[in-house]
């Protein structure tokens, strides 16, 4: 009964690595460092390489919906003025 148990126990471990595996990662895959306008801008977020994703990028939401792959912060200063101004933009809403 006890081997049972432990069998039962070391499968659920074994599938809930793969399941953890096997979460979807929508990553940006390549990256431009076109500067956008700050008003089509509605929210932000930091991918970092090797976080689950290839590439350090900084992905932009606009207003319209659209997913923009820019450059990481730390590679132009108009991107961290964009993330700065979206901070505070909220900052204020809240």
């Amino acid at each position: 009964m006890a081997s049972r148990v432990a069998a039962l126990l070391l499968l659920g471990i074994i599938c809930a690595g793969f399941a953890a595996a096997e979460i979807a990662v929508d990553c940006c895959k390549k990256t431009t460092d076109a500067f956008l306008p700050r008003k089509l801008l509605e929210s932000y977020t930091v991918q970092e390489a090797g976080h689950g994703c290839a590439i350090s990028a900084t992905v932009f939401y606009t207003k319209g919906g659209k997913k923009l792959c820019v450059v990481h912060p730390s590679q132009q200063n108009w991107v961290k003025s964009h993330i700065e101004f979206l901070n505070n933009k909220r900052k204020a809403h809240q």
